[in-house]
């Protein structure tokens, strides 16, 4: 079983997690560079991704870059799913050990603080892991709606506890119609009637009890630009 790969094969095959300040529990990142649909934008005035965090401060640490490679490479590898199934389930304490001491709410994963889906079989493992480790709830912000909209189209099946969440092009602009759980990002105009605003930037930084990002009953979270 997955569950029963040691540490240190899991992790020489998927690389490490993420354990971001900000949010409750895990998070797994790729290079912003490695972003398809974003490192177009990137290059285009008052996008969301013309200002990428992602690629700046602390993501520029040589170790975080080097984390994020490894990563990048891994998903290719054919044992990344029961490794990735694995490193979760330990960190989140779910086969009887301890919860790592970073997490200040087990349960909680976030696919991608840095990168994007790269294609149908990225999209497809991501999915086998969610389903694989059905105590967790996943979240994960895409700007490849494309991709999603194709994996569903051909039968595949978004497990229950993956919230995917299509993320706005531009600032001040609605997300797209044709997903229904979204994401925007607004700087002069209001947030749109209904749109659950990120309260991070009011609380330290950080999630604290907010898990609207996760929640399907959300449709669309509004970020402040920052």
């Amino acid at each position: 079983m997955s569950h029963m790969m040691t540490a240190k094969a899991a992790a020489d095959i998927a690389g490490s997690l993420g354990f971001p300040s900000k949010m409750p529990g895990t998070a797994y990142g790729l290079p912003a560079q490695a972003c398809i649909t974003g490192a177009k934008l990137h290059a285009v005035p008052d996008t969301v991704c013309s200002d990428c965090y992602a690629l700046k401060a602390n993501y520029q640490y040589p170790s975080v870059k080097k984390a994020q490679a490894t990563r990048l490479a891994a998903i290719e590898h054919p044992r990344w799913v029961p490794a990735m199934v694995s490193m979760l389930r330990k960190a989140h304490g779910l086969d009887g050990g301890k919860v790592h001491s970073s997490i200040t709410d087990p349960g909680w994963h976030r696919w991608h603080d840095a990168g994007d889906v790269q294609g149908q079989a990225h999209i497809a493992a991501i999915c086998e892991v969610a389903r694989q480790t059905p105590e967790i709830q996943h979240w994960i912000p895409s700007k490849e709606l494309r991709m999603w909209l194709v994996y569903v189209a051909t039968g595949g099946i978004i497990p229950d506890n993956l919230t995917v969440r299509m993320s706005g092009y531009s600032i001040d602009e609605a997300p797209t119609d044709k997903w229904p759980l979204t994401s925007s990002v607004y700087d002069k105009a209001p947030p749109r009637a209904g749109a659950h605003v990120c309260p991070a930037y009011t609380q330290g930084g950080k999630c604290g009890p907010c898990r609207a990002c996760w929640s399907h009953e959300v449709a669309e979270v509004a970020y402040p630009r920052h």
